[in-house]
């Protein structure tokens, strides 16, 4: 399938050249240093390129502080030329004809020129370094980030129509699709990260690529495809990737439960349809969390929550007589099946418990809505979300996407009285802090025990008291551990 950008060759439309102009004065921000490598290169007699996304960033007014440049020098001689002028070398890529260097607060990488071949097994590629700007700019992932800036004159090269590209927010490959993604199967997921986070629509000829080619993301290993994940989820438009992830095929293979939430409604058994209802928790929850903190980083943990929250349900659901559905204990099966996916994405363990925790408590608050809890109930509400409940809060309103605005609005009205009565306990008790009136060392003393398992059960009985009924006095707390003590026909000191 043809690609319909401009062709090659039409020249730059009026907006490309002012796009040009922008990126040459974002460019110049960071002067000092890009202009000093340039100089530097040149009086070496070598050739040096701003190239990729630092491209990209200029064009977009979104230039950053660290640098992409590419070559022809080969690593030794960029070596050279970067001692004496860096603060700090580091040459962990050098085997891929990288090196690092930092300087003025300005991080630099520097490759150079690459011909590299494939051979379409593995992802790895054989590394063979190029000798020309054209060679190395056909090989990269789309053309947006197929442009180099050459220094230090500042001459643009745009071989493949990513200015066009880029104006018309399009997502293109320099070479065929099938070629791109057959050498590297993981720039089906790029393409699906950047439609999140650039808001790009992607060619017809990279779509039809990426259905047809779907199952090459098995050669990916899950840490890369976490990482990829992760950066989509945390883009600025996270629902569009996660529709291309399924519609392509792509999310069969990297997070299966998510297209299995697209469950067949039976006309005599209606429901909504989870799939789009997870997608639209998935939008409330980020409108919430920029509407808190516009200026805070994407909250990753709940925005995994979000999507993942109503997993559990296909495997759940039952039809019930008189025409309706239920899906009882989806958010346990959800909690479990969502640790399982993300330990086979090698998420961090902290980040997997978060996640779950997250989607195991997403529906206790219904509960609430459909009667008075006891302060017994806010507390434990509080106490089992711990340091989650700022995010938990933003989850379950999230979670409310019926279209009947009377009774959107109750559910609302309930979780903000559900807030209030959180927030009047914990100007009385510190919520945030619940521990039994008695510490570990004082149930030992009275107890007349040495460290062990009589500690710890005596240690959750009071606090399963202190839930119920709220802080109590020493006096209290003592009487209740001796009661506890003696149905357990342990003998206290004194007793």
């Amino acid at each position: 399938m043809v690609s319909n950008k401009q062709p090659i060759g039409s020249g730059p439309t009026s907006l490309e050249r002012d796009a040009q102009r922008n990126a040459v004065v974002e460019l110049i921000k960071v002067a000092p240093v890009a202009e000093e490598l340039g100089t530097r290169f040149a009086a070496a007699g070598h050739r040096l390129y701003l190239v990729g996304g630092s491209v990209r960033d200029a064009l977009l007014g979104r230039l950053g502080t660290d640098l992409d440049f590419t070559t022809d020098a080969r690593p030794e001689q960029v070596r050279e030329l970067l001692t004496g002028w860096a603060e700090t070398i580091w040459d962990t890529g050098i085997q891929f004809g990288t090196l690092g260097a930092f300087r003025h607060g300005t991080t630099v990488e520097i490759t150079t020129f690459r011909a590299d071949s494939y051979d379409r097994v593995g992802r790895n590629p054989e590394v063979a370094f190029g000798d020309t700007i054209e060679g190395d700019l056909v090989r990269r992932d789309f053309t947006v980030n197929a442009m180099a800036i050459q220094l230090p004159e500042r001459a643009f090269v745009d071989l493949h129509g990513g200015m066009t590209d880029l104006v018309d927010k399009r997502l293109d490959t320099p070479a065929a699709p099938e070629d791109s993604f057959a050498d590297d199967p993981l720039r089906m997921l790029r393409a699906a990260r950047f439609v999140a986070q650039l808001g790009f629509t992607p060619t017809d000829r990279v779509v039809t690529a990426m259905t047809e080619m779907s199952a090459e993301i098995a050669r990916i290993t899950p840490e890369r495809v976490q990482v990829e994940l992760s950066k989509l989820l945390c883009g600025e438009f996270p629902r569009r990737g996660v529709e291309l992830l399924v519609s392509s095929g792509l999310a069969d293979h990297v997070l299966p439960e998510v297209p299995a939430m697209k469950l067949e409604i039976d006309e005599h058994h209606q429901h909504k349809d989870v799939y789009s209802h997870s997608l639209t928790v998935l939008d409330q929850a980020v409108d919430l969390e920029r509407a808190a903190d516009p200026d805070a980083e994407p909250d990753l943990v709940l925005r995994l929550a979000a999507l993942l929250h109503d997993i559990g349900k296909p495997a759940t659901r039952r039809f019930e007589s008189g025409g309706g559905v239920s899906f009882h204990h989806h958010e346990v099966v959800g909690a479990k099946m969502t640790r399982k996916r993300m330990r086979a994405l090698r998420y961090p363990k902290d980040v997997i418990n978060q996640v779950a925790d997250l989607v195991f408590l997403h529906l206790r608050f219904h509960g609430y809505s459909d009667g008075q809890w006891t302060d017994s109930a806010v507390r434990r509400y509080v106490n089992d979300a711990g340091p989650l409940l700022p995010r938990l809060h933003k989850l379950v309103r999230a979670d409310c996407t019926t279209r009947n605005k009377r009774k959107a609005n109750a559910l609302q009205r309930a979780y903000d009285d559900l807030e209030e009565r959180i927030d009047r306990i914990a100007a009385e008790e510190d919520l945030a802090k619940v521990r039994p009136d008695l510490d570990g060392n004082e149930i030992m003393g009275l107890l007349g025990v040495e460290p062990g398992p009589i500690v710890g059960k005596a240690w959750k009985h009071l606090k399963e008291l202190r839930l119920d009924r709220g802080p109590m006095s020493r006096e209290e707390a003592v009487e209740e551990l001796h009661r506890w003590a003696r149905d357990q026909g342990i003998e206290t000191p004194g007793q």
